[in-house]
């Protein structure tokens, strides 16, 4: 039987310390660069590609997809910003649920809407916890969600919701200081969650240097997520220095 995407991702994670993954957002990359900037990336040592928006204000999503499969063998997963963004050319989707805010719409009724489509798609739907981390600014995710993210000072609340997460079965927690965030989701955090649950750590939000990439993955994340900042430069030379700094051993952080 062929390993599913969620197998591929935590065997890449756990053969090389931790993976790298590319938030593309179709509103803010140009379709005709997708070959060539999923090509680049690949070669340059991506494990794999997210794509999602907040908003989606075009069509193409569908047609994002399908670009970037046909340009690397790396998972395309979605990254849903809602219900209309399910794809059948997708590999995966991460089936979020947003369990740091109290909105049912988010917690549970998108999830009731996709998931009948999901399964006519035969889509892989991988459950990811997805808590949303103060960054000091409002982001997109927090505007559209209506939901207020835990506090940076206050990692027991992250990790109070974590434990809930892995005690309610889901496969990964997604730890979110939001696109474009002037901050990124603090170490101790991240450390504090990673000694309390044994679920996999995604971290993604503000992560702008190959060196903060790092701090991450010491501090205990398995997968670590850039978008912003390859939509500001995306050359491959980044592009292979923040997955050489993700895929380097693995140390336990300490302040």
């Amino acid at each position: 039987m062929a390993s599913s995407i969620y197998e591929k991702l935590l065997s890449t994670s756990k053969s090389k310390g931790a993976a790298y993954l590319v938030l593309i957002d179709p509103d803010k990359i140009n379709g005709n660069d997708i070959p060539d900037f999923v090509g680049a990336a690949t070669a340059a040592g991506v494990d794999g590609f997210l794509i999602g928006s907040s908003l989606l204000l075009d069509g193409t999503f569908d047609n994002t997809i399908a670009a970037a499969k046909k340009h690397t063998s790396a998972p395309v997963i979605i990254f849903p910003g809602g219900i209309q963004q399910i794809s059948k050319e997708a590999d995966a989707i991460l089936f979020l649920s947003l369990i740091s805010g109290r909105n049912a719409e988010h917690l549970i009724g998108s999830q009731v809407l996709a998931a009948p489509v999901i399964k006519r798609l035969n889509l892989e739907a991988i459950s990811t916890a997805y808590i949303l981390i103060d960054s000091g600014k409002i982001t997109a995710a927090e505007f559209m969600s209506n939901t207020k993210p835990i506090p940076r000072n206050k990692p027991e609340i992250a990790v109070a919701h974590a434990l809930a997460a892995e005690y309610l079965g889901f496969k990964l927690i997604y730890l979110e200081a939001g696109s474009g965030a002037e901050q990124s989701v603090p170490e101790e955090i991240i450390s504090a969650v990673a000694k309390n649950c044994s679920v996999p750590l995604i971290v993604g939000g503000g992560i702008s240097t190959p060196d903060e990439a790092q701090r991450k993955v010491s501090a205990g994340a398995s997968f670590i997520v850039t978008g912003t900042v390859l939509e500001k430069n995306g050359s491959p030379a980044l592009i292979k220095k923040f997955a050489s700094a993700i895929h380097s051993p693995r140390r336990i952080y300490s302040q």
